[in-house]
């Protein structure tokens, strides 16, 4: 099997569990978030990713979660930030969305913060940088939920504004690999086998 690149969502944090934008405001995991973190071995060896390469978001939250994984970290890699929320930072969506019915991060960006331009653009640098490690064998990106979402939506060939439908958990996988010589996303938001709220 051709190598491939598996997402993986930091672990719980209190904040995600609230439904909390977070990006820049750097903050630990939750004991469950932990513990999603540690079984996440079981979870890529379940998917049949063996990492070669890893490249993890500076992010604490993420740091720890590759730590717990047990994960040798290649390099960190600064565009693997959560999307930078700007106004939003710490809002809880739903109270966003009573203020601004229809917005959305994907197609509207963040008050203060990044558009939804400037998020691909990095999300299209990390997939090249990911890319050219693939001869080495698979590899994994440690990062964030809504930035994920974008990875994937870009891998694929979507707009940014696609990672809106697709779903992303804190300490899952997902996969992206090649259909024939297509890109293609092979697995989407597989579990740790610790399921909880964020």
């Amino acid at each position: 099997m051709a190598a491939r690149i598996a997402l993986i969502r930091h672990g719980e944090t209190e904040w995600s569990a609230a439904g909390r934008h977070t990006s820049i405001t750097d903050i630990d995991l939750t004991a469950h978030g932990e513990r999603q973190a540690a079984a996440l071995p079981a979870t890529l060896e379940a998917v049949g990713i063996s990492p070669v390469t890893v490249f993890c978001s500076p992010r604490r939250r993420s740091r720890r979660t590759a730590e717990l994984a047990q994960l040798t970290v290649t390099e960190t890699v600064d565009d693997l930030a959560e999307w930078n929320y700007g106004e939003l930072e710490g809002e809880n969506s739903d109270a966003v969305r009573e203020r601004l019915p229809h917005w959305s991060v994907f197609t509207d960006g963040a008050p203060g913060g990044e558009s939804p331009e400037r998020v691909g653009a990095r999300a299209v640098r990390v997939l090249q940088l990911a890319e050219r490690e693939l001869v080495k064998g698979d590899v994994v990106l440690v990062g964030h939920g809504h930035f994920s979402r974008v990875l994937a939506a870009r891998w694929a060939g979507l707009p940014v504004s696609a990672g809106s439908l697709l779903l992303i958990d804190p300490g899952s996988v997902s996969v992206l690999g090649y259909y024939h010589r297509d890109r293609a996303i092979a697995q989407l938001n597989v579990p740790s086998g610790l399921h909880g709220n964020g």
